[in-house]
């Protein structure tokens, strides 16, 4: 197990290549399960759950070449297995979006439940609610779920989300594909990385229309043909440079980022006082001045990404004022508050609601990554403080950042990954 150690003060300046999207690279593999044959996909991050998204996929039989510029070149023309392990799925909650394109290929899926980061309870009731629209029939055993289509295989219904869920819409989307008749799916997730997944589907033939909206529909073909697809850059990455170049007060160019997929968060940058402007092939992250206080709300997509909530928090910490940042999406995500206050930060929760309360600066400490973006905020923080920080359990960063360490440096940041010793647990 690694750490990072963090000499802060460094304003960060320089170019950093935008990695393509986590959230998008997950679906897609599993979309080539719908293909018979070989697909291929250029711009894959280099995350440890794209290689544990491979794994589960080797282990259900397909086959799987990884070039080092990004592409990989996946065949699932011979599946041997129509079940995703327990031992493979608890390392990752996305994991069970083999679910639909394994139903719709092979009319029987089993999947064990699924894992993840820890930030609140992410039921897949909804997923399954939806393939029971489209005829399946759905069993919950042993901590797995089974899946059976009809004999003549799935059946395009209309289906109506309770509420907004991104990975419930790529289930659907990748089981109505090829599903009988036309399949209609009602409150949406609208996020890019759903776009992307229609834009590989629709490459593979998939009549899909209204992604982007609230409603998606999908006209069901009997089959498939190979997917040959770009990754979407991270939105998420960055902004995650976004808040740590603007928290260093420094000048960064973000190359590949997308404006348009990251409206909210400038909007609130704006209003901070951080100049974010499109610049060529990115976007231009810019901060000298005072950083003001700004209240936030995440939301769904267009809204502002709970996966940014924890990144804008440490931005606010060194803010003039107070703000108020609350948490609408997961219930337990403000796990980063308390290393936060350990590094001088004044931050207060109550149920779904932090009051930040901006200090003259923060300071170096020992602190504990719980999650995924909470690791990320740790490191943006520590790039800001005065002395040193050690960031412990960095090994949910690999889940989710390319080369973490490798692009703050390349920015004049002061960081390394050293091991982390046992006493440091």
């Amino acid at each position: 197990m690694d750490k990072l150690v963090i000499e802060g003060g460094t304003p960060l300046r320089g170019e950093v290549r935008i990695s393509g999207a986590k959230n998008a690279a997950l679906p897609l593999l599993f979309a080539t399960l719908l293909h018979e044959g070989p697909s291929h996909i250029a711009n894959l991050p280099r995350l440890q759950d794209v290689r544990t998204t491979l794994n589960l996929l080797i282990e259900l039989g397909v086959g799987v070449r990884r070039s080092d510029d990004g592409t990989a070149v996946l065949d699932a023309a011979n599946l041997l297995s129509h079940e995703a392990p327990y031992d493979l799925v608890r390392r990752m909650r996305a994991s069970v979006l083999c679910l639909g394109p394994l139903l719709a290929r092979n009319g029987h899926a089993r999947v064990s439940l699924p894992g993840g980061c820890a930030i609140g309870a992410r039921p897949i009731d909804l997923h399954l609610q939806g393939l029971e629209a489209l005829g399946a029939t759905i069993e919950l055993a042993g901590g797995y779920v089974e899946a059976t289509a009809p004999r003549g295989g799935l059946v395009g219904g209309r289906v109506l989300f309770d509420q907004v869920t991104v990975g419930g819409t790529e289930n659907l989307m990748m089981a109505a594909a090829t599903a009988q008749g036309k399949t209609t799916l009602e409150n949406c997730a609208r996020e890019p990385e759903i776009s992307d997944l229609a834009m590989a589907l629709r490459s593979m033939g998939a009549q899909i229309t209204g992604d982007g909206t609230s409603i998606i529909e999908i006209e069901g073909i009997p089959k498939l043909g190979p997917m040959k697809h770009t990754v979407v850059p991270d939105r998420i990455e960055a902004g995650t440079y976004m808040a740590a170049a603007a928290i260093t007060r420094g000048d960064v160019k973000l190359v590949g980022a997308r404006l348009e997929h990251l409206d909210s968060l400038i909007s609130k940058m704006a209003q901070a006082g951080v100049e974010v402007r499109r610049e060529g092939n990115g976007l231009r992250v810019r901060h000298h001045g005072e950083l003001h206080a700004v209240d936030v709300q995440t939301r769904p997509y267009p809204g502002f990404p709970t996966d940014l909530q924890a990144q804008f928090m440490a931005l606010m910490t060194v803010a003039q004022g107070s703000s108020t940042v609350t948490e609408s999406v997961f219930e337990k995500r403000f796990m980063h508050v308390p290393e936060l206050n350990r590094m001088g930060a004044d931050i207060q929760t109550k149920d779904r609601t932090a009051f930040v309360r901006g200090v003259e600066s923060l300071h170096g400490a020992k602190v504990m990554a719980t999650d995924l973006r909470a690791s990320a905020t740790l490191v943006i923080g520590g790039l800001a403080a005065q002395g040193r920080t050690e960031v412990l359990r960095v090994y949910h960063l690999d889940r989710g950042y390319e080369a973490i360490e490798e692009k703050i440096g390349a920015l004049g940041g002061v960081i390394r990954r050293v091991p982390q010793d046992w006493e440091d647990d």
